[in-house]
């Protein structure tokens, strides 16, 4: 038997919903005559008669009736599936999936999301919130967000922030019954509330820098944690001093709630920048972000 051909089998299918060629061929935007044509080569493939049609009714015969019972279903699912991942000339249909640590969140994907699914509502976006580091290709990733010093060499790296600080805050309260300290092994005698690696579990040293002398100071305190937000809301209300992506706490800097301290030793990290494996395997929708986030970064600058 010669291969049915899906556009016959749509066809017929339209007729014996609507009972009708005419309306079928209005449906399909086609002429009443090649309506015909189809259904009448689909009966010559398979040999049938699929419907009875008078001047003014159409029937289906106990063939059609079994095609369409078993056929119907299947080619609407296809038809629909091809319609969800097909696009109009100029439109975006696809998946993009990111790696995002929680500290990016409200300068990098909070601002830009907005503009990107307003231009490329058929691109569904899937953002994992996770601080640990992660190898986006083995994992299934378009594209993670980082710190540039925590990239691979192979890796291409568009920027998305400018330069930053890391900072010492602790609440004033906390200064008043502790003190403050003045240089970077005066940490070792305050409460710190220390951030654990998500992947390791072992608890960060604190990065502190002044020209070219650096530290690595092996902070401890009665408090630990896996969140920088939570060491924040801590150190506000005077559990200890905390080491801090400065604008995450721009707020609470200008309230008085925080204070900076040792900030003479605050190092400066290059910013965020999102990364992914190659240009010639970069998706449509990773092309079509990097521009939105290219032109947030071009507006900020």
């Amino acid at each position: 038997m010669k291969t049915i051909l899906l556009p016959q089998l749509h066809v017929f299918l339209a007729v014996a919903r609507l009972k009708s060629f005419r309306g079928a061929a209005r449906e399909l935007g086609v002429s009443t005559a090649a309506v015909s044509k189809s259904v009448r080569q689909l009966e010559e493939q398979l040999r049938v008669v699929l419907l009875t049609r008078t001047t003014r009714s159409v029937a289906l015969t106990e063939a059609g009736r079994r095609l369409v019972e078993d056929a119907g279903p299947g080619l609407g699912q296809a038809i629909a599936a091809l319609q969800g991942v097909s696009a109009q000339p100029g439109e975006a249909v696809g998946r993009l999936r990111l790696s995002v640590p929680r500290t990016a969140v409200p300068f990098l994907i909070t601002p830009v999301l907005p503009t990107f699914r307003a231009r490329h509502p058929r691109v569904e976006v899937d953002i994992v919130i996770e601080d640990r580091l992660v190898d986006v290709v083995a994992e299934g990733y378009d594209a993670g967000v980082r710190l540039s010093e925590f990239l691979e060499r192979d890796m291409v790296q568009v920027r998305l922030t400018g330069p930053f600080r890391f900072v010492v805050v602790g609440a004033p309260g906390y200064l008043e019954r502790h003190g403050t300290p003045e240089r970077p092994e005066d940490l070792l005698h305050h409460p710190c509330i220390t951030l654990r690696s998500q992947t390791t579990g072992t608890p960060y040293a604190w990065e502190l820098e002044r020209g070219r002398r650096n530290w690595r100071v092996p902070v401890s305190g009665g408090v630990a944690t896996n969140d920088e937000q939570t060491s924040v809301a801590l150190a506000a209300e005077g559990l200890g001093l905390a080491y801090v992506f400065e604008p995450a706490v721009q707020e609470q800097l200008r309230s008085g709630r925080l204070v900076r301290v040792l900030e003479a030793y605050a190092p400066t990290v290059p910013g965020f920048f999102l990364y992914y494996p190659s240009r010639a395997q970069r998706s449509g929708p990773l092309r079509l972000f990097v521009e939105t986030a290219k032109e947030f970064v071009a507006k900020k600058g």
